[in-house]
């Protein structure tokens, strides 16, 4: 809302007798021309942006370098004067202008190789944006006397009109449009997609989870815009950039709260590519410095940032609460600290899903396996020949065979050829008579299962029957195993596992080259 009262706001230079009302009718008028691309599918609303960008930067450097040959030096002189704490509220008065660093990671579900390109979309963002600022800022100051640059609200173009006449103003005044054209565009383009996530999550209506034959979330869009509109009319421009900023820099606090609750929590899917650096004495610092640029922006942004907390805790208290119990991560921290698991949650599953869509995992037959597989999670201390029986009865159950049978079958593969890969690991396995029968046991044994040809407990075993015309599938799942254990850290994971869909998932999503899925 904020970029669209901007571009609003260059209506004065066309006409300087320009009310507010008519600035706002025209930043009105720009909002619905975004909802239409928007609604037309992220790709055209990206195509737009990459061209937007790319001569917006073309201009500003443009202005940086013919600007600093007209800098005046003296205009900086008296910085300090008013004290640090003017600098410092004003900090945070234009803390809005970073806004489009963090709405990089909110289109992530669109973005190809999101490992990669997120952190290091945010990474390039953030230095663009700071170093054509700082340079920017020292032109503007540098040539524009101080009782234009207080009254001004086009600064840049006014500053070109000093070194480059009304050409300069014409160029920077299109530059600066430019400059809030592809921010107010990505403003309906990610904050639409909050919705469709938040209904995803029951934590909104089921409406706002439709999509249009274009790909695009056309509830969230229009209810986003929607919401845009109500604050370019209800806000003057002052307090609208002090709810923007107000709301940007909580939303910065939040998610540096997230980051240390998701960390502590010790969740075994939670498996991010990118760590923040300096964890957690980066993230507390920016927590404090955030609240105290809240602080200096006075009562107008406290009461506003307290409504935010408010009907966002009215909404949850009033509808997702109700539906479905979700624990958190707090909860988690909790758990560490007691030593005792409080309730049954849908965190570990989310993030699960999380990580099939980031690193674009297709399950294959031998995920489906897995979830049907039994999991078996056993105390003690056990010889092969008596755990071999105990998992012999619990084939028999599934194949409908005989206990004695298949134990006899066992213990005969295992006299041919031990099973025992590596330390630490085994694989059981046998063929029987009949078809299309593949079936496979998960076992965790904590103390370990003793074998007379290995000197150390078998702590990981994957015990598999199966018919003669599932060879092909029989050789498959020994590479899939052989491959998931390989992995880093497998062995530490699968001792970690609290239940056993931790002992599943750590199957799951394990780095393996996977197979078509076949049903």
């Amino acid at each position: 809302a904020f970029a669209l009262v901007g571009i609003g706001a260059f209506l004065t230079i066309i006409y300087p007798g320009a009310t507010e009302i008519q600035m706002d009718v025209i930043a009105a008028a720009f909002c619905v021309f975004f909802t239409v691309i928007n609604l037309k599918g992220v790709h055209l609303a990206a195509k737009y942006q990459i061209w937007i960008v790319s001569v917006l930067i073309g201009v500003c450097v443009a202005y940086i370098l013919w600007g600093a040959t007209a800098v005046k030096l003296d205009h900086f002189r008296g910085f300090w004067d008013t004290g640090f704490s003017v600098i410092f509220s004003t900090a945070a008065l234009v803390f809005v202008s970073f806004g489009g660093v963090a709405k990089v990671a909110s289109i992530a579900e669109e973005v190809e190789n999101p490992t990669r390109n997120i952190p290091l979309g945010m990474l390039l963002a953030w230095t663009a944006v700071v170093c054509l600022y700082a340079l920017a800022i020292f032109v503007t100051v540098g040539v524009l006397e101080s009782d234009i640059l207080i009254n001004t609200l086009t600064p840049l173009s006014a500053g070109a009109g000093v070194f480059a006449g009304a050409p300069g103003v014409a160029l920077l005044a299109f530059g600066a449009i430019l400059a809030f054209v592809p921010t107010a565009n990505a403003g309906i383009m990610t904050a639409s997609r909050a919705p469709l996530a938040m209904s995803r999550d029951n934590l909104m209506p089921d409406i706002f989870s439709r999509i249009n034959r274009r790909g695009a979330p056309h509830w969230p869009i229009l209810f986003t815009s929607a919401a845009m509109l109500i604050m370019i009319f209800a806000f003057d421009i002052e307090k609208l950039v002090k709810v923007a900023s107000a709301t940007m820099i909580t939303l910065f606090i939040l998610a540096n709260t997230a980051l240390i609750f998701m960390r502590e929590s010790k969740l075994p899917n939670y498996r991010p590519v990118f760590r923040a650096p300096l964890y957690p004495y980066l993230q507390i610092a920016g927590i404090a410095f955030y609240a105290a640029l809240i602080v200096s922006m006075g009562a107008f942004a406290l009461i506003s940032t307290g409504l935010f907390f408010g009907v966002a805790l009215l909404w949850y208290l009033l509808y997702p609460y109700r539906l479905e119990a979700k624990k958190s991560a707090l909860i988690h921290v909790v758990e560490r600290v007691i030593g005792r698991q409080i309730s049954t949650d849908t965190l570990n599953r989310e993030l699960k899903g999380v990580l099939f869509e980031r690193d674009s995992i297709m399950e294959d037959r031998f995920d489906l396996l897995v979830k049907d597989s039994i999991i078996v999670d056993m105390s003690g201390t056990f010889s092969s020949h008596d755990f071999f029986r105990k998992i012999s009865e619990q084939f028999a159950k599934l194949l409908k065979m005989d206990a004695g049978e298949l134990y006899g079958q066992f213990i005969e593969r295992e006299k041919i050829s031990a099973t025992v890969i590596k330390k630490g690991l085994a694989i059981p396995h046998i063929i029987i008579d009949g078809e299309k029968i593949f079936t496979m046991i998960l076992v965790r044994a904590k103390e370990g299962v003793i074998f007379p040809n290995s000197p150390d407990p078998i702590k990981t075993l994957f015990f598999i029957v199966a018919s003669t015309d599932e060879r092909n599938f029989y050789l498959r799942s020994l590479m899939a195993i052989a491959e998931i254990v390989q992995e880093k850290d497998f062995e530490e994971k699968w001792m970690a596992a609290s239940s056993k869909a931790e002992l599943e998932d750590v199957i799951l999503l394990a780095s393996r080259k996977r197979e078509e899925v076949l049903h």
